[in-house]
C-alpha cells in the first residue's frame, strides 16, 4: 500500500513543473518591514496588550511595551502579511 502510494508520487512529481523562485534578499527586507510594522500597530489595538510577563526590547515605549503573546501575536501577523506580500509581488513579476 505504502509502496505504490510512493510510486504514485514520485511518478506525479516528475511531471510537474518547477515554478518556484530562488530565495532573495528582497522579501527577507520585505518580511522583516511588515513585522516591525505590525509590532508598531498592534499592541496599540489589542485590548489587554501589557498582561502578563514584558517582552525585553530596547525601544519598548516605542512599540508600547507589549507582553510576550502580544509580541507573538504580532510576530505571527506580520509573517503571515510579508510572506502575503513577497508571494504577491512576486506572482506580479515586480520581485
Amino acid at each position: 500500500m505504502i509502496s505504490s502510494m510512493l510510486f504514485t508520487l514520485l511518478t506525479v512529481q516528475v511531471t510537474v513543473p518547477n515554478t518556484g523562485t530562488t530565495w532573495n534578499w528582497i522579501g527577507t527586507a520585505i518580511i522583516i518591514g511588515s513585522c516591525l510594522l505590525c509590532l508598531l500597530i498592534i499592541p496599540r489595538t489589542i485590548s489587554y496588550p501589557q498582561v502578563g510577563q514584558k517582552m525585553p526590547l530596547p525601544l519598548s515605549g516605542l512599540f508600547n511595551n507589549p507582553s510576550i503573546g502580544c509580541f507573538l501575536a504580532a510576530m505571527s501577523a506580520g509573517h503571515i502579511i510579508g510572506v502575503a506580500a513577497v508571494l504577491g509581488l512576486t506572482n506580479l513579476g515586480i520581485i
